[in-house]
């Protein structure tokens, strides 16, 4: 990847330069049977769509903080490049009522509604589904989102040293995110190429840097799998040969 990378944007634009057409983000539902995969280039979009509706029809600006209030799914790994791409902090899994903007899952709704600003709520259903009753109070990211513009660029330039991320009460700057992410891949030995399965949540650093920020440094892709306990006993066996598995984590 791209040296001089400092935003976890750039990381995706350097992906994107490389081989918009490998896969990047793989995701199981081991309680529904769902698997979705995208490649660098759908990820991008989905990305590009949800910065466009996130600046534009929610208002969000650099240095806002939005609660992020989703589990490890391929539309948070979105909702995470879509904040950074924005300049908007996303905190994982922080208070509502003192964020400018939540986005919260079918679970946490309730107490969601404890936001004052924007909020959006995603239905978490297979192929990207909306609710089937728009909860009160909320966008219906699945509503909202396809009718957004396929290209982004933010109405002010991303500063690096910019906050990105809050987890598990620690808070990074973008270019403290992108060189954890960097040393999270050495460590892991990850190069271009590297398939990461990981069962983590996204509720700490170290399951964010294995479900997505890590492969995304290093050039490589994660296959991100959720109720991974329901497996049957050779399922991860079989799933770590039929997705070319390289790392597990």
């Amino acid at each position: 990847m791209n040296a001089t990378d400092r935003t976890p944007a750039d990381l995706l634009r350097s992906a994107l330069a490389a081989d918009p057409g490998r896969p990047l983000v793989t995701f199981y539902d081991d309680a529904t049977g769902e698997r979705v995969e995208l490649s660098v280039a759908t990820f991008a979009n989905w990305v590009a769509k949800t910065a466009n509706l996130l600046q534009g029809d929610l208002g969000a600006e650099p240095g806002d903080r939005l609660a992020l209030m989703l589990p490890a799914h391929w539309q948070s790994a979105v909702w995470l490049l879509a904040c950074a791409s924005v300049g908007v902090a996303a905190e994982v899994g922080g208070d509502p009522a003192g964020a400018d903007l939540v986005v919260s899952g079918p679970d946490t709704l309730e107490e969601a509604l404890a936001c004052g600003g924007e909020r959006v709520a995603l239905a978490l259903r297979p192929l990207g589904g909306r609710f089937p009753q728009p909860p009160a109070g909320f966008a219906d990211y699945a509503v909202e989102v396809p009718g957004q513009g396929d290209r982004f660029a933010p109405f002010v330039p991303v500063d690096p040293e910019g906050p990105a991320l809050v987890v598990g009460g620690e808070e990074l700057t973008q270019a403290e995110l992108v060189a954890r992410a960097r040393e999270d891949a050495a460590k892991l030995g990850l190069g271009e190429g590297s398939r990461v399965l990981t069962g983590l949540g996204y509720d700490t650093w170290d399951g964010l840097s294995a479900g997505l920020y890590a492969a995304l440094a290093a050039g490589g892709s994660v296959v991100l799998c959720r109720n991974l306990d329901r497996l049957p006993a050779d399922g991860l066996e079989r799933r770590s040969e039929s997705e070319r598995i390289t790392h597990t984590v």
